[in-house]
């Protein structure tokens, strides 16, 4: 491995710190996205019996809000119920703008890395050309550093391709992972939201 580091050149050391940060990033994203941990199990069915029980207090409601992404979204629907439907559904829709940006981070920046990693490889085949270049002169060519130029140009391409496609697949998948969630999130909302309205429309009759 090492003797491949040397062989490509100073210009393969901005990939491998690429690399790096690709993973770092892919591995962040892969624990924080984690079903369990932005829509934990069963979260629906408990807000509708808090809601039933009348135990939706003030205390019961932050505790929701930092249960999980999903629990953020439904604490707002709980804490404006009373508000009238068309205004708790753009509540809603301000939560859930934020709870997507919470879960898009970093998601871009894969992004950014799957278009740049080639780019990088690219100037890494620059450098290369311009070793291969260098190498001839009018008495001849030096076979050393036409093959170091050879080397480098091959290396730093093939291992921005490298990183390019493990990149580009994980924001492909992250992104479409995000929409899922966020997509089950609006239905949650809309759920409780008729929850609400009823529960409400109830008690007034109740209290009549």
């Amino acid at each position: 491995m090492l003797s491949i580091l040397r062989e490509a050149g100073w210009p393969i050391w901005p990939l491998l710190a690429t690399s790096v940060l690709g993973l770092a990033l892919i591995f962040e994203r892969f624990l924080s996205l984690r079903r369990g941990l932005v829509m934990p199990r069963g979260l629906n069915e408990q807000v509708a019996e808090m809601l039933r029980n009348r135990q939706d207090t003030p205390e019961s409601i932050n505790r929701l809000e930092r249960n999980s992404p999903l629990g953020r979204v439904l604490a707002e629907v709980m804490r404006h119920r009373h508000l009238p439907r068309e205004e708790l559904r753009n509540v809603v829709e301000d939560a859930g703008r934020a709870v997507a940006h919470d879960l898009s981070r970093y998601i871009s920046a894969i992004g950014t890395i799957a278009v740049i990693a080639p780019l990088m490889g690219l100037f890494g085949t620059v450098v290369g050309m311009i070793e291969i270049f260098g190498s001839y002169t009018p008495g001849g060519g030096d076979p050393a550093q036409l093959a170091r130029g050879i080397s480098i140009a091959l290396y730093n391409t093939g291992f921005g391709i490298l990183i390019a496609i493990p990149a580009m697949i994980a924001h492909r998948y992250l992104r479409g992972r995000v929409d899922g969630y966020l997509s089950a999130m609006e239905q949650a909302a809309s759920r409780l939201v008729r929850a609400v309205s009823s529960h409400s429309v109830h008690s007034r009759e109740g209290r009549s």
